[in-house]
C-alpha cells in the first residue's frame, strides 16, 4: 500500500484552534513536518521531524525518503487552501495520494478577534509576494484582508493603499500572534496604521 502525504492545517497556532481530525493526524504521525514553532508545540517523543526552512529541495528529499516508510504529516499554519505549502507539495509529489485537513485561516481568526464579518472581503497576501495592482484599487464599500511580512507590514500596506486613493480615515485593524498569549490587536485609521511599527507577520484587515 502506497503511503500518503497528510497536509494538516493548524490554524493560527494555538492548540485549541486545531481541528480534532488534524490533531489526531499530528499525534499519530511517525514522520512530522512543520515550522520550528509548530514542531516545538506539537511534536511528540519518538516522532521523526523535519523543519520547514527556505531549503525546499532538502525538504522534498526528506519527505520522499520518509514516504518510503510511512505516511508523512505536514503541518501548515492557517488553512492549507490559503497561501500554504499545498501547491508546492502537489507539484513535488504528483504521484502521491494527498489528504488535506482544513484549518482556521489566520484571516478568518483576525476578523473574529475584532468582531467583524469577512463576508464579501477579498483575501490577499503581501507575504513574500505583491498582489496584482487592480486588487488594491479603492472602491466604496470594498473590504480587504492581507497576510503581511516584515518588508510589507501593515504600515507599508496602509501607505500603499492611501497612495491608490483609499481615504486616510478608512478603518483598519492589525492583528499579530493570534491565539497565543501575546496576541496583539491594534485598530485605527489607515493614516494611523501607516505609523504602526512592527507586525511583520500578521494580518491587516481593511474595512472599506
Amino acid at each position: 500500500m502506497a503511503h500518503r502525504l497528510i497536509v494538516a492545517g493548524i490554524g493560527p497556532g494555538g492548540k485549541e484552534y486545531v481541528l480534532p481530525k488534524a490533531m489526531q493526524a499530528i499525534r499519530s504521525a511517525r514522520y512530522l513536518v512543520g515550522g520550528r514553532r509548530a514542531l516545538a508545540d506539537f511534536a511528540s517523543d519518538g516522532q521523526e521531524t523535519c523543519a520547514v526552512t527556505g531549503k525546499l529541495s532538502l525538504l522534498a528529499e526528506w519527505i520522499a525518503s520518509a514516504l518510503e516508510q510511512a505516511d508523512v504529516v505536514v503541518m501548515v499554519s492557517g488553512d492549507p487552501g490559503f497561501y500554504s505549502l499545498l501547491p508546492w507539495l502537489k507539484k513535488q509529489f504528483s504521484r502521491t495520494e494527498i489528504e488535506v485537513i482544513p484549518g482556521i485561516s489566520s484571516v478568518q481568526a483576525a476578523y473574529c478577534c475584532i468582531g467583524e464579518s469577512w463576508q464579501g472581503a477579498e483575501w490577499l497576501s503581501f507575504h513574500g509576494r505583491v498582489p496584482p495592482e487592480d486588487k488594491l484599487a479603492c472602491t466604496p464599500g470594498k473590504k480587504l484582508a492581507f497576510l503581511t511580512d516584515h518588508e510589507h507590514n501593515p504600515a507599508y500596506i496602509a501607505g500603499e493603499l492611501m497612495k491608490r486613493g483609499w481615504p486616510a480615515e478608512t478603518q483598519a485593524a492589525a492583528a499579530e500572534h493570534i491565539s497565543y498569549e501575546n496576541q496583539h490587536i491594534v485598530r485605527g485609521t489607515l493614516e494611523e496604521i501607516a505609523q504602526l511599527p512592527g507586525f511583520g507577520e500578521s494580518v491587516l484587515v481593511v474595512m472599506g
